[in-house]
């Protein structure tokens, strides 16, 4: 035990609270991540704010959500028809999402030693493993925290990672068959960083529990998940992944009715990134029908294996 009875190591904590203080005084811009796998408190919380333990934070920028990552890679490698049972392992993690300031990491770790690729982890076939690949990616840029994809996962590689070479940049040459399906992918990829950086509520009130509300979090029949992200100025944008193989009509999710019009501004099912193009008109407009607690609502076409990001157009 250390001095005060308990089982932390408080040369650790200190050495790590100056190595951040030091590091950060000295070098302005810098972000330092932890990979911290137990529930240690305060690891991004600054050195001189003392947490319910007595400590202070260790000071890290981010921290990875390796939660999220469990749970939300284990309900993504269900086949979609047992998903309902799984529901709660993508969206737990909202319950302790502003308990630290979060990275959403798919890293190396996830993509060796058997544990496949990110499109090779879903189910179905191959049109379908590369649509749950796309409406996953979908989800996590639009969910709370920060995104850390490993390299080879942009592009939809099937293989697993291998430190013996690069990654498999053949998929994405002009003469291999299938370059398109891979190519799709990439895009997504650069779409949603393009977005990202256009849309602040998906980043301006990251770690502000006011800047998230959940839409619809208890459709487990429906694989449906729907949530609103706020920025500064309270203008949202509305996520919805719909994880079943199947096109839904006139699903009605709810919507703030301080808005007249709202459109797609994301759709992982475009034909760009390889998926079946089933689309929403634009722009949309609410209906004065009450739903999921908003006195307005859209009817939706929900697309098969996808995430749409819909945003007012006023």
């Amino acid at each position: 035990p250390n001095e005060h009875g308990g089982r932390e190591n408080l040369d650790a904590v200190a050495f790590l609270q100056e190595m951040n203080a030091t590091v950060y005084r000295r070098c302005p811009g810098v972000v330092t991540i932890a990979e911290e796998s137990t529930a240690w408190d305060g690891v991004t919380r600054a050195t001189h704010h003392i947490g319910p333990g007595g400590f202070g934070g260790l000071g890290f920028g981010l921290k990875w959500n390796m939660g999220w990552m469990h749970d939300s890679l284990g309900y993504m490698a269900k086949e979609p028809v047992h998903r309902k049972y799984h529901h709660h392992e993508m969206t737990f993690s909202m319950v302790y999402a502003y308990s630290e300031n979060y990275v959403l990491p798919i890293s190396h770790d996830e993509v060796v030693h058997g544990k496949r690729s990110l499109v090779s982890k879903m189910p179905g076939d191959w049109w379908q493993q590369r649509a749950n690949h796309r409406a996953y990616l979908g989800f996590m840029w639009a969910h709370p925290g920060k995104q850390l994809l490993f390299m080879g996962q942009e592009f939809a590689q099937g293989a697993e990672w291998s430190e013996g070479h690069g990654p498999d940049w053949w998929l994405l040459d002009p003469a291999y068959a299938a370059e398109a399906d891979h190519r799709g992918v990439r895009d997504l990829v650069r779409d949603l960083n393009t977005a990202y950086r256009a849309l602040p509520a998906l980043w301006e009130r990251d770690t502000d529990p006011a800047g998230f509300a959940w839409v619809v979090g208890d459709a487990a029949e429906d694989n449906v998940f729907a949530f609103l992200r706020f920025d500064a100025e309270g203008v949202p944008l509305l996520a919805v992944s719909h994880l079943s193989p199947v096109v839904r009509h006139g699903y009605r999710i709810g919507v703030p009715e301080d808005f007249t019009a709202w459109q797609e501004v994301l759709n992982t099912d475009a034909a760009r990134y390889g998926g079946s193009d089933v689309r929403n008109p634009s722009p949309l407009k609410p209906d004065p029908t009450p739903s999921h607690t908003h006195p307005t609502s859209l009817d939706l076409t929900l697309p098969p294996l996808t995430t749409l990001w819909l945003r007012p157009t006023t």
